[in-house]
């Protein structure tokens, strides 16, 4: 049996599961609020030299950690986050391989709950 759809905030009758178009500008609206307040990739240190030491941590590492997962991993993941601190952030006992849809969600909702 289906669940029923609920009301928006804005009064507005959305289906079960679904985001109501003004949650979704919202959500828009935030994130480019953070993006403009965030320094780019590569002033947060994300350049070659990382570039190079990832492709080479995923090549020994090559499935997701998170457990029970096991799909192929394509991002390498700091356990703790490093938040500018350079020597937590090249410590490689501190990464971790992660699938996108881990990294995106799982470890993303982790940190949050911190």
């Amino acid at each position: 049996m289906p669940k029923p759809p609920h009301l928006c905030t804005c009064g507005k009758t959305v289906p079960h599961g679904v985001l109501c178009e003004c949650q979704k500008q919202a959500t828009r609206a935030r994130n480019a609020r953070h993006d403009a307040r965030r320094p780019s990739a590569r002033a947060r240190g994300y350049n070659h030299e990382w570039r190079k030491a990832r492709a080479e941590y995923l090549i020994m590492h090559t499935h997701c950690a998170m457990p029970g997962c096991g799909k192929p991993a394509s991002v390498v993941d700091h356990i703790i986050p490093h938040r500018g601190d350079k020597s937590l952030f090249w410590h490689r006992t501190n990464w971790q391989p992660l699938c996108a849809p881990c990294h995106n969600s799982v470890k993303q909702r982790q940190e949050r709950a911190q």
